[in-house]
C-alpha cells in the first residue's frame, strides 16, 4: 500500500515518520525549503529521536491512501492537484472548517478527520514530537475510513473512528479558536493560556462565544472544559499559529475565528472576542 503525505510540514512529516516506520511505502510531497530539507532526511526529536531517510517530491502522484496536511488556504490548490492524479482515498488532517467540502469537489472518497498530536518546525526537516494525541476520523465522502483506520492503528497512532466527523471538527474547531489566537498573539506556549488569569478570562470568555456559534448549527458540548484540558495536555505545545506567526507565515486565523464570527453574524450571536483575535491576528499578517 502506497501512502502519500500532502503538506510535509511539522505534523504532516510526524504522520509519514510513523507510518513509515510501520512497514508502509510513504511518498512526502512538500516544497520549498522543507522539500530541500527533507531530501537530505526527517529529524524526529522529542518524544522520540532518530533520523530516517524519506522519498519526497514536489507535486502528488498516484497514491492508495492520502493525507492531507496542508494550511487550510492551500486546500483549494492542493485539491486540484490530486485531482490530476489517483490520489486514492483523501483523508484530511487540517485544522478549520471547510477543508473536506473543497476535497470533495475534486476527489471521490474523502475521509474527514482531526488530530491532536503535538508537532513543531524546529527547523527546517527537524520536527519536534511535542505531543501524544488522538486522532478521529469519519466517513464524508464516499468510502475508504476503514482503510485509513487501518494505516493509522497499524503505525501505532491512536485512532478512533467516529459517527460524526462533523462534529468533532467543529469540537476541535472552537478549542482552537480560543487557544491557537491567543497564543500567536502573546507569543507563550498553550499552558500559558490556564497559568495567567488574564489570558485565561480572553480564552474563556472566547470559547463561550464559540460554543454558542456551534450549537447554532447543531453541536453541544461544554466548551470552557475541552479549551483548558486540551491547553493543560499540551501545556508544552505551541500552537501551530503561534509557529506560523513566528516564522512570518500566514495563519489559518479565517477558517477558524473567521468562520466563527460570519456564522455568528448571520445568526445573530455576539462574537466580539473571536472578531478581535480574528481581526488581531490579520493585522499581524499584514504587518
Amino acid at each position: 500500500m502506497k501512502i502519500q503525505i500532502m503538506g510535509a510540514g511539522a505534523l504532516g512529516s510526524l504522520f509519514g515518520y510513523f507510518i513509515q516506520k510501520a512497514g508502509f511505502d510513504v511518498l512526502f510531497v512538500s516544497r520549498g525549503e522543507q522539500l530541500k530539507a527533507l531530501r537530505k532526511g526527517l529529524r524526529i526529536s522529542g518524544i522520540e529521536n532518530d533520523v530516517i531517510k524519506v522519498k519526497v517530491v514536489s507535486k502528488p502522484e498516484n497514491a492508495d491512501v492520502t493525507f492531507v496536511a496542508v494550511k487550510a488556504y492551500d486546500t483549494e490548490r492542493v485539491s486540484k492537484q490530486l485531482s490530476k492524479v489517483d490520489c486514492g482515498i483523501a483523508c484530511s488532517l487540517q485544522n478549520g472548517i471547510g477543508n473536506e467540502e473543497i476535497l470533495s469537489k475534486y476527489i471521490e472518497n474523502v475521509v474527514g478527520g482531526i488530530t491532536t498530536y503535538g508537532a513543531n518546525l524546529k527547523e527546517y526537516g527537524h520536527v519536534v514530537f511535542a505531543g501524544e494525541g488522538i486522532t478521529h476520523i469519519g466517513e464524508y465522502k464516499g468510502d475508504g475510513v476503514d482503510e485509513v483506520f487501518e494505516v493509522l492503528n497499524n503505525s501505532k497512532i491512536n485512532v478512533e473512528i467516529v459517527e460524526d466527523i462533523k462534529e468533532k471538527i467543529w469540537e476541535k474547531t472552537v478549542i482552537n479558536s480560543a487557544i491557537n489566537p491567543i497564543t500567536a498573539l502573546f507569543r507563550v506556549e498553550n499552558g500559558m493560556i490556564v497559568r495567567n488569569p488574564h489570558l485565561w478570562s480572553i480564552a474563556k470568555r472566547t470559547a463561550l462565544e464559540s460554543e454558542k456559534v456551534a450549537e447554532s448549527i447543531g453541536y453541544f458540548f461544554d466548551a470552557v472544559k475541552v479549551v483548558r484540558e486540551v491547553a493543560i495536555k499540551t501545556a508544552k505545545n505551541k500552537s501551530s499559529m503561534l509557529q506560523d506567526v513566528e516564522a512570518g507565515r500566514r495563519t489559518e486565523i479565517d477558517f477558524i475565528n473567521g468562520v466563527i464570527v460570519k456564522i455568528g453574524e448571520k445568526k445573530g450571536i455576539d462574537v466580539c472576542y473571536n472578531r478581535f483575535l480574528w481581526k488581531a491576528v490579520k493585522a499581524i499578517e499584514s504587518i
